[in-house]
């Protein structure tokens, strides 16, 4: 049971205080890890694993900007249990905080069939991941984001990038948090693409970033759909392909099936865990999860948990920002 409290003389603030529920902590790591982009992820941030720990995030939601805390520890009655509570501010934070416990990965149920599945890789990497949930947040908008700027580049330098895009752009987050509000659709839209240069963006990537923002509000309606339909609408905005919606359906509708065809990484890790070879191909990843079709997006994420990776050929390639050409 969840009790909400009004504090007098607190404007847009929400307190909720959960009775401890059978959860594991690492479940909620899990759970919130995918929707923080980097240790300097201005918008977010999250404690290291362990058995308490504090998830904050400054966001836009349909009623105004708001900032939500999650703090949880152990609780008294039950080792597995753990207690939740919710501090919200702003605008928006009745929005934010209705959905806290669905970003926390309470509505998963964590696939446990997939511990008893023929194939022995995944068999065991669901067995040894079996706390791994799946958060939802329903803010297409700002897992659009970062994933854009994630498209075709490094990761170290996508998150450097959306570190200087929030700072640029965005606004100070409703409450006591030091954190930054993701850019407005209205601020975002209305910058030129050759602005985003010195960031590192290139025209592509910005010309994306724009189209976001002018179909920022249609975002909200989309995220109560099925999760097919959701997918065929991101994919009509120009620049968002398989990729991205692959990256976004995970973390913003909670799909255990989301899976990231045409990404660097992806296919070489199915291939290396199933396949004994260092490398793939799209086609051979689908195929190779296909009897998983419900749950591949899953599946990978557990191969990753389980520290499979393709091994590195050959010398790091120098990659110098687009900023500094």
């Amino acid at each position: 049971m969840i009790t909400v409290e009004q504090p007098l003389g607190v404007v847009n603030r929400v307190t909720q205080t959960a009775a401890p529920i059978a959860a594991h902590a690492a479940s909620i790591h899990s759970a919130l890890a995918p929707f923080r982009h980097g240790v300097g992820d201005p918008t977010t941030q999250l404690t290291r694993p362990g058995p308490s720990g504090v998830f904050v995030r400054a966001t836009l939601t349909p009623d105004g900007p708001a900032t939500i805390r999650l703090s949880w520890r152990p609780g008294t009655d039950q080792p597995c249990d753990t207690a939740l509570s919710i501090d919200a501010w702003g605008p928006g934070a009745d929005w934010l905080a209705a959905r806290a416990t669905a970003m926390a990965g309470f509505d998963d149920d964590g696939a446990p069939h997939l511990q008893h599945v023929a194939d022995p890789v995944i068999a065991q990497a669901a067995t040894s991941g079996r706390h791994l949930r799946m958060g939802r947040s329903d803010d297409l908008y700002h897992e659009l984001l970062p994933t854009v700027l994630e498209q075709r580049i490094t990761a170290r330098e996508a998150v450097r990038q959306w570190a200087r895009l929030c700072r640029e752009l965005g606004e100070p987050s409703p409450g006591p948090l030091d954190l930054t509000l993701p850019p407005s659709p209205d601020v975002l839209r209305r910058q030129p693409t050759w602005w985003f240069h010195p960031l590192g963006i290139e025209r592509r990537r910005a010309a994306t970033l724009v189209e976001i923002a002018r179909h920022a509000s249609k975002l909200w309606s989309w995220a109560g759909l099925d999760n097919t339909e959701a997918e065929r609408r991101l994919q009509l905005l120009r620049g968002v392909g398989v990729w991205s919606t692959g990256s976004v359906l995970g973390p913003a509708l909670g799909d255990p099936d989301a899976l990231c065809v045409g990404d660097y990484h992806a296919k070489n890790v199915v291939a290396i865990a199933l396949r004994g070879r260092p490398r793939g191909t799209d086609e051979e990843m689908v195929a190779a999860l296909e009897p998983y079709r419900g749950q591949r997006g899953r599946v990978l994420r557990l191969l990753l948990v389980a520290g499979h990776r393709a091994p590195a050929f050959g010398p790091r390639q120098r990659v110098l920002p687009m900023h500094r050409w």
